[in-house]
């Protein structure tokens, strides 16, 4: 059996600065390009871990789109886009600092928009659908079809994961929490699908705990929220868990870890551990990612996820505020 992945899959390109960031003006640096996508880079996470993948996404007949492919079938992947021939495949820029952290992106995602729900009912769609071990999507998606592929999960009794996105898309998934096994965010993520994004200032931050507690009120069966360097937040039911980061020594580039979590932490799941003794292996996911100038390593193995997964603390149970 496979796990099916709907989303993103498109060109990754990458502005490193060199030295302090100066806004408004010209800064030095060096230009990379590669192939991204939270779907792709969470599938090629998989296919890394030995587990069968078959990813569907939205494509351009282009260059670009001939890139994706390329990208999906040297790790293993089953590639099954969904071809728009007169559009450009999407793209996504980003310009990170001298430390690897995000500066400002630009995400040119039109296309996305054309994967409609009509695309989910097709019938060859609903068959993999039926057949998937398990299946992840993100919030590159359009709310409906987004939506239709909930339904279309639940009919198939098909465990549905989602990969949060960015805080403006993010809010696509409202609809669909109570349906969904698990949702992996960063925590600028968390607070906007909370409505907790406008309530904060830098001398009263809101508890990140009480995030959790309110994203499961909203009907949130469980999510991790990653946090940069802080530790991780694990909620399942009534238990909140904090897990701690791996300490890495030069961080090249954060694009792309939240996807190689997300794809770990659904490989594991399926591979039938725990939410908790999963996310040790995410984190480690993370690590290598971030560790690395490209979003999705082939350095994410099982070695090397066993090797730093067994140097996390047991996780921590802590209580939201009342």
């Amino acid at each position: 059996m496979t796990i099916l992945v709907f989303g993103g899959a498109h060109l990754d390109r990458r502005g490193h600065i060199e030295g302090p960031v100066m806004a408004g003006a010209s800064n030095p640096g060096r230009f990379s390009q590669d192939t991204g996508g939270a779907g792709l880079n969470a599938a090629q996470a998989m296919a890394h871990l030995g587990m069968p993948v078959e990813l569907i996404a939205a494509r351009g007949g282009d260059p670009a789109g001939e890139l994706v492919a390329r990208a999906a079938s040297l790790s293993g992947i089953i590639d099954s886009p969904v071809s728009f021939l007169d559009h450009p495949t999407p793209s996504y820029t980003a310009i990170l600092d001298g430390n690897g952290d995000l500066v400002i992106a630009l995400a040119d995602m039109g296309l996305y928009e054309a994967f409609g729900p009509k695309q989910i009912r097709r019938h060859d769609i609903r068959a993999k659908i039926a057949l998937a071990e398990a299946i992840v999507c993100d919030a590159n998606l359009p709310a409906p079809s987004l939506e239709a592929l909930c339904q279309a999960a639940r009919k198939a009794e098909s465990p549905l994961y989602a990969i949060a996105v960015s805080p403006a898309k993010v809010k696509r998934l409202s609809t669909c929490l109570p349906y969904l096994a698990g949702l992996m965010m960063n925590i600028a993520e968390a607070r906007a699908l909370a409505g907790m994004d406008g309530d904060h200032n830098d001398d009263a931050p809101p508890c990140d705990f009480d995030c959790a507690r309110k994203l499961r009120d909203l009907g949130l069966q469980a999510g991790v929220i990653t946090r940069g360097a802080r530790p991780a937040i694990l909620f399942e039911m009534d238990h909140v868990l904090e897990c701690d980061t791996i300490r890495v020594e030069r961080v090249l580039d954060v694009t792309g870890a939240g996807d190689a979590l997300a794809g770990t932490l659904v490989a594991k799941r399926t591979g039938g551990l725990t939410w908790s003794q999963a996310l040790p292996y995410g984190m480690a996911a993370a690590a290598l990612a971030v560790a690395s100038p490209v979003a999705a390593p082939d350095t994410i193995n099982p070695d090397n996820l066993e090797r730093l997964a067994a140097s996390v603390p047991p996780l921590r149970r802590v209580s939201p505020r009342n």
